[in-house]
């Protein structure tokens, strides 16, 4: 039967990044975003100085003479000195250069209201007074200002959203390490096992590789989906206990129950397979006495119920941290943070692991890319 690989996105819960909006963050709307920033601020200063009692009319053509002056004095601020001066950490630099260019606001003011602004209304036969340069000094700075804090907001968003980004890349390279560091375990045992029987001209050898052939892939395909359906899962555990089965024969008592629909449910991938691997590692291969183990798989509810418990040498004791039960833990907390309990407990003569975990129910929350046919056919069991 040809499996196919889901791949599901991301939803770490700890690294949601910020929604990027195009009007907002796209380069080819960059000019769009000032001339709409300069026709709004046109309109409220308009507003605002009708509210005081000002014709309309006259209004919007006096502010409209200034949005030259609010330009070319607020851009010099909000891309160059605060960028190349203030955001590098250059204060007193950005403090004196920010008192230059107030004082040439100052005098800009003064002689774009003598030079351009009175003569223009004069022509329109609109009143204008020569004593204004402070109101248009402060317009101006106000203007300034303003421009200058959505120019820093901005900057904060996107460094918030590299940040962010950032972060997600670094969890999203941390868990692959974890699954990598988790991969050569399995695959140095079963093949140790295949190898023992070759030897021996075992008629079971061929039916061993096939199911070798069916962990690699899972591994290879599977497992770079963030999660995998709950039935592969289980399936692959099963293979594993049937390699191992093979290895000890009649020597080891294994039980092995499964209850609940596993088929609409979905895992982050090798989570039960690493507790799976340690209680054969660290219980079956330890004891001189015949060992046991048993498995018991159940979901109700949406909540997965993993159980195991093996025996082990009562004489050798086993931190709880080891290489594959720290990885698991971790990818615990990166994937079901405050969804999930582990309670690992070592009784002496027998070590028992419980796992609830709430597990992701259904496909349609998640996009699914198919894998190609090449690796469709790689993956044919």
């Amino acid at each position: 039967m040809k499996s196919n690989c889901y791949i599901v996105e991301s939803k770490l819960s700890a690294v949601n990044t910020i929604k990027t909006n195009e009007f907002i963050f796209s380069p080819t709307r960059r000019v769009l975003r000032h001339v709409s920033f300069w026709l709004l601020w046109l309109f409220g200063w308009t507003c605002f100085l009708s509210l005081i009692g000002s014709n309309f009319t006259d209004n919007f053509i006096r502010i409209a003479l200034w949005i030259p002056v609010f330009i070319i004095f607020s851009y010099p601020v909000s891309y160059m000195a605060i960028p190349k001066l203030l955001l590098k950490g250059k204060y007193l630099v950005f403090l004196g250069a920010l008192i230059c260019w107030l004082t040439v606001g100052w005098f800009l003011s003064v002689w774009f209201l003598k030079h351009i602004s009175a003569p223009v209304l004069d022509k329109m036969n609109m009143p204008h007074g020569d004593d204004y340069a402070w109101q248009c000094f402060l317009c101006v700075m106000t203007t300034a200002a303003c421009f200058t804090s959505l120019s820093l907001g901005k900057q904060w968003l996107l460094k918030q959203k590299e940040f962010l980004q950032a972060q997600q890349e670094k969890i999203t390279a941390e868990l692959q390490l974890l699954k990598a560091q988790v991969h050569p375990h399995f695959l140095f045992n079963t093949l140790n096992n295949i190898y023992s029987f070759s030897l021996d001209g075992s008629p079971k050898t061929p039916e061993l590789i096939l199911k070798l052939s069916s962990l690699l892939s899972y591994m290879l395909y599977d497992c770079k989906a963030e999660e995998v359906r709950l039935e592969k899962e289980v399936e692959i555990m099963k293979n594993y206990i049937d390699l191992e089965k093979e290895r000890y024969g009649d020597k080891i008592d294994i039980s092995w129950n499964v209850e609940g629909d596993i088929k609409d449910n979905f895992i982050s991938p090798l989570l039960m397979l690493a507790f799976l691997e340690n209680a054969f590692k660290h219980g079956a291969s330890e004891q001189i006495e015949k060992p046991w183990m048993g498995v018991d798989i159940s979901v109700a509810n949406g909540i997965l119920k993993f159980k195991i418990a093996n025996s082990k040498n009562e004489y050798i004791s086993h931190s709880n941290d080891g290489i594959g039960i720290n990885n698991v833990k971790k990818r615990l907390e990166f994937l079901y943070p405050g969804k999930y309990e582990l309670k690992i407990n070592d009784e002496g003569d027998f070590f028992a692991v419980s796992l609830m975990v709430k597990l992701s129910a259904g496909i349609s929350a998640y996009k699914i890319l198919h894998v190609s046919p090449v690796a469709a056919q790689t993956i044919t069991a």
